[in-house]
């Protein structure tokens, strides 16, 4: 009776050969997929207004609004939080409304007047919510606060636009700015720190010295 043959292959080689057989098409994928479909990277140039200063960027054409400012300009207030839209770390302004800047793309901004964090004040002039922030612990890990500040501004400034929310009793009368419509309104910035109970007050003194 004769005995099944045997490879003669040590356990080192065999891994070897196996990592080689992955690392080879995995590596080769991205040249064969530009091959099959020519999509190549593209740039464009974008000019906006960034904090008061005329900026002329040229951008691949893939890059977010959320990338130009932090990496290219060099803005990190701010933050890249979830990069899906969801937590508001990344709210700047846009010609006077809050966006969330990871969800947009810069050359879509072309002429645009874009105010980050470090456009509405400075350490020694803030701003009336940076002020309030400070004053009322609207932070912790500050992470988040940034997009709330932002948020916040531009929040106040619908109100007194009369921009009604979900939750406006009457959508023909101009906003109250209470608990429910703050929430409602700051909805889309989270706190993971649950500072928001600092956040509201801070929220509702500048309003009140607005109103």
């Amino acid at each position: 009776m004769q005995t099944p043959c045997i490879l003669a292959v040590t356990r080192r080689e065999l891994l070897i050969g196996t990592a080689l057989s992955v690392a080879i098409p995995a590596s080769a994928a991205p040249s064969a997929a530009i091959a099959q479909t020519g999509v190549k990277s593209m740039n464009s140039k974008v000019s906006f207004d960034v904090n008061g200063v005329s900026q002329q960027l040229e951008l691949d054409n893939r890059t977010t609004l959320l990338d130009a400012l932090r990496e290219h300009l060099h803005l990190t207030g701010t933050k890249k939080g979830c990069d899906h839209g969801q937590c508001g770390a990344c709210t700047v302004l846009v010609d006077g409304r809050r966006i969330n800047s990871c969800l947009t793309l810069a050359v879509m901004h072309e002429g645009s007047q874009v105010t980050t964090i470090e456009g509405l004040g400075t350490p020694d002039n803030l701003h009336a919510m940076q002020a309030a922030f400070v004053k009322h612990d609207g932070y912790q890990c500050g992470y988040c606060t940034p997009g709330q500040i932002c948020s916040a501004v531009a929040m106040l400034g619908e109100i007194k636009a009369g921009i009604p929310s979900h939750v406006s009793a009457d959508l023909t009368a101009t906003p109250d700015v209470t608990a429910e419509e703050v929430r409602e309104r700051m909805s889309g910035n989270i706190c993971r720190c649950g500072a928001y109970s600092n956040i509201h007050d801070a929220i509702t003194e500048v309003a009140g010295r607005q109103a």
